[in-house]
């Protein structure tokens, strides 16, 4: 017998082989969930943060050590020929890493990092050498040599740590504090000392590294003779005390500043230091304390530094043109909506003084190319349509050409395009094929190292000329023997796609993955994954790795939707769940719930639905607003009321509290839960501090009081994802033990 906890106690379940349906004998599946999850990943030698060298000479890249995928090794490769070597053993430079600090855990966290090892590195601006962060301090490896030097060896845990623009000094933050260190003398200097408690200089604070994708808080001048910083203070943030238990037992309260939908953020101010003088200058940014600080770049003359400014609900961004030497700032670009602003990273500086940047502030709201004179008056719309580009690549400025990524052909796909800066002429396609497409280029746009893959053919890295004809591999990764997937190539399941009609008509994407030996005339249980929210997109032909294939080869169909809100079908089509989350989300996932149960090969009574996050909720509200329609729901680390999240994520698209009361209530799985019928198992992480454990600790004492049976399964000193081997593998198992128990039972 084994047992399970469930919200009212211990209930022994019977073993799973008993829970194989009695008339046709479920298919062996090929792949096991330990091999999904063990060493070397099934993906393959997916090299990842894949750069040239300043020479263009050769290819940097990390790659997973083949016995342990969660650890990470610098390898390199030379343009012109041989094979890729490892430039870095991250375990010849440090044995045994000492434990992260808790600043360096939570920047990984935000920033989705999961390995170890060598997780970030850097050349220098003359190609001469690369920074490597390790073990909490700074290595500077020689490229020529091979030696690498301890650049500091200090009891305390160095973080952000960068070589300068032109390669002189080496920055970074240690005890809340921005130090650089001069890389030839060797002496290190204090920028800021202030710092500690609930002080910081050059860090992001929570919510920008969670909600606005910024990791630091301090950007160099190119000429180095400036370094804007951001000071943080705490003190007006709620301090929430939440308890943490760890694997082996131990607890202890922490205390984290995390600021709750409609209360107080923390108070950031930028300031310029002049390393000439030793002066800062505070920079005015706006009329009130409490916006976001978005992102810095600088001109390339360092004559001007350029920072944007979101008001506290993301409808108002504006960038400030900023005088280094004084801090006065004006007005260069005002963008404003009534839907939400969302950020990039497309504000490219050029040698004339003008600007390349991307903008949605167009028809139906789809991101497209700007090129801006220095004054932010518009020189060309360089492209437009109803499709969105993703991000710019590079631009080649002797040709007068912009590299750039986009979904121009569906929103499934993704390709490389180029288009004359000028705006004289369409977009082009320099890559081809339906799948995803990625690339970054070298200083002079000649070349540049894309990565490919589709359903069907994991990551494959090649180096291109700029026309999109492959070269020469980098890492082929092709499913041939010895490839780690290569003995499950053959049972692998290609993907159907298609659309369906939402309410209002808008077209929704769907992709559905049926079960190993098919068979039409049969009915299959179904498990529905869904995310739901705002800036994901799961339905695409991408690789999207082995979960649908554990799935398909147990004898489930397994479906995704993507709903109106969701990404890459520009900023109106995410709108439609502006100020009420929770809602047309749902309708449209009961689209494709009725879909599925028109199909003739479908146990329309067996359907199953499950997410994370986001996709944690969605199956709470789904289910609970369509009680009985699903006969199972697993929800892992769900937000389950919206006064309970962080405000720069939350007001987004909610709006603060005080201005949208009814639409934080009906948003609330507390306010469906009459509702409650379909049997659910209940995931979350004991030391989450995105979505906090209280989410899910509300949850199971409401359901308790109203004495409903539910599964719970929670994850000592896990964080908003369940990591390692064995804890996947242990939840892995559990889930699928829950959907064979209440999806194959009764067939």
């Amino acid at each position: 017998m084994k047992f399970r906890l469930l919200g009212l106690g211990l209930v022994a379940t019977t073993a799973l082989a008993a829970c194989q349906p009695q008339d046709v004998a479920a298919p062996e599946p090929a792949l096991s969930i330990e091999r999904a999850y063990a060493s070397p990943s099934l993906t393959g030698p997916s090299p990842r943060s894949l750069r040239f060298s300043p020479d263009g000479t050769r290819v940097t890249f990390l790659r997973a050590k083949e016995d342990d995928q969660r650890v990470l090794d610098l390898w390199a490769m030379n343009i012109d020929g041989g094979e890729p070597y490892m430039l870095v053993d991250s375990r010849v430079l440090v044995e045994e890493e000492r434990e992260l600090t808790e600043a360096e855990r939570q920047l990984r966290e935000r920033a989705r990092i999961s390995s170890s090892g060598i997780v970030r590195y850097q050349w220098d601006s003359q190609g001469d050498a690369i920074l490597v962060p390790l073990d909490g301090d700074v290595f500077h490896v020689d490229i020529e040599s091979g030696d690498a030097r301890r650049v500091m060896e200090t009891p305390e845990y160095e973080t952000d740590a960068r070589i300068s623009p032109q390669g002189n000094y080496v920055s970074f933050i240690r005890d809340q504090n921005l130090f650089i260190t001069d890389l030839e003398t060797g002496r290190e200097r204090a920028i800021t000392r202030e710092g500690g408690g609930l002080i910081s200089w050059g860090m992001a604070e929570f919510v920008s590294q969670e909600e606005l994708s910024r990791y630091t808080g301090y950007w160099w001048s190119p000429d180095e003779r400036y370094m804007a910083v951001a000071r943080v203070d705490e003190s007006p943030v709620e301090n929430i005390e939440r308890m943490e238990i760890d694997a082996d037992g131990s607890a202890r309260v922490v205390d984290q500043r995390y600021p709750r939908a409609g209360t107080a953020n923390a108070n950031v101010d930028l300031y310029i230091f002049d390393l000439e003088s030793g002066n800062f200058s505070r920079v005015d940014l706006a009329d009130t304390s409490d916006y976001y600080l978005a992102r810095v770049n600088w001109s390339r003359d360092s004559q001007t530094a350029y920072v944007q400014v979101l008001d506290r609900m993301q409808r108002n961004l504006d960038i400030r043109a900023v005088n280094p030497a004084t801090g006065a700032s004006d007005t260069w670009l005002m963008e404003s909506t009534d839907i939400w602003i969302n950020l990039t990273n497309d504000f490219r500086a050029l040698d004339d003084g003008s600007v390349l940047w991307t903008s949605e502030d167009t028809p139906g709201g789809f991101r497209h190319i700007q090129h801006r004179a220095a004054d932010g008056s518009l020189i060309t719309q360089v492209t437009s349509g109803g499709w969105v580009v993703g991000s710019i690549n590079t631009v080649d400025q002797e040709n007068g050409l912009v590299y750039f990524t986009g979904w121009m052909d569906s929103p499934l796909d993704r390709h490389l395009f180029v288009v004359p800066l000028d705006g004289s002429a369409q977009p082009t396609a320099i890559t081809e094929g339906e799948g995803r497409w990625s690339g970054s280029f070298n200083a002079g746009a000649t070349t540049f190292i894309g990565s490919y893959s589709n359903p069907s053919t994991p990551p494959q890295t090649g180096l291109y000329s700029n026309d999109g004809e492959r070269i020469r591999w980098i890492e082929e990764n092709a499913l041939v023997e010895g490839h780690p997937y290569f003995e499950f190539a053959e049972a692998h399941i290609h993907p159907q796609y298609g659309t369906l009609e939402a309410a209002d008509g808008t077209t929704l994407h769907y992709q559905m993955y049926l079960p190993t030996d098919f068979d039409p005339n049969r009915e299959y249980p179904v498990v529905q994954y869904l995310y739901g929210g705002p800036h994901a997109q799961v339905v695409h032909r991408g690789w999207q790795g082995t979960r649908a294939q554990l799935f398909a080869q147990r004898g489930y169909i397994y479906f995704t939707i993507d709903n109106r809100g969701s990404w890459n079908r520009g900023r109106d089509f995410e709108g439609h769940l502006q100020r009420r989350m929770g809602s047309v989300e749902v309708e449209d996932q009961l689209v494709g719930l009725d879909y599925l149960k028109s199909l003739p090969y479908v146990d329309a009574e067996n359907i199953g639905i499950w997410g994370w996050s986001y996709g944690g909720y969605m199956t709470l509200m789904t289910t609970l607003q369509a009680p009985g329609e699903y006969a199972a729901g697993v929800s892992g680390a769900p937000v389950t009321d919206w006064t309970l999240y962080e405000t720069a994520y939350t007001e987004r698209y909610m709006d603060h509290p005080d201005a949208n009361f009814e639409g934080y209530e009906q948003s609330s799985v507390f306010a469906h839960l009459d509702g409650y019928e379909t049997p659910l198992f209940l995931i979350h992480g004991m030391a989450d501090d995105n979505v906090i454990f209280a989410n899910s600790v509300r949850l199971y004492g409401e359901l308790q009081q109203r004495r409903a049976d539910f599964e719970m399964m929670t994850y000592p000193g896990q964080r908003h994802g369940v990591r390692g081997e064995d804890r996947s593998v242990h939840m892995w198992t559990d889930i699928f033990e829950f959907f064979d128990r209440h999806l194959k039972d009764e067939q």
